[in-house]
């Protein structure tokens, strides 16, 4: 497994969560990957935002598959979009916007157990109180958080 970080300094940390291939995104992991893997990965999960899709794209195997989920940049559409330049033969693109409720109900409740039986583990970096949201969105926008942030209401 793959996963990526601008932040050498969380490359053990990704290690001690079970990445076998923890990168720094330096904007090329297509070459970081086929290093690894020269044929490219079978699937691939793009969360960063249209301006990473390329490069992921390029780091995907023929005939496998990259789902874009993820809008983290500031970049939300893909200008002058040409499908057949865009994407590389053979590779699809796939994505997700939806919520938790388009997922079978019984295929989130196998998500909430695991989680719950500590066999997929879930890095949380702070707990947060709701009148300290602003706080919040400030550590995620500096990317100070290693894990996720949560907002409790009560």
């Amino acid at each position: 497994m793959f996963s990526t970080t601008r932040n050498p300094q969380r490359l053990e940390m990704l290690r001690e969560l079970g990445v076998d291939h923890p990168l720094v995104d330096d904007g090329n992991i297509a070459a970081q990957v086929r290093a690894i893997v020269p044929e490219g990965v079978n699937a691939a999960l793009e969360l960063v935002g249209t301006n990473a899709l390329p490069d992921t794209l390029q780091a995907t195997a023929v005939h496998g598959t990259v789902c874009f989920t993820g809008m983290l940049s500031d970049a939300w559409t893909i200008p002058d979009f040409y499908p057949i330049g865009y994407l590389p033969n053979g590779v699809r693109l796939t994505a997700y916007g939806g919520e938790s409720s388009d997922l079978p109900a019984e295929a989130f409740q196998r998500y909430v157990d695991l989680v719950a039986a500590g066999k997929l583990p879930i890095r949380i970096d702070r707990v947060f109180k709701l009148d300290e949201i602003a706080e919040a969105h400030r550590i995620m926008e500096n990317g100070d958080a290693v894990g996720k942030l949560v907002v409790r209401i009560n």
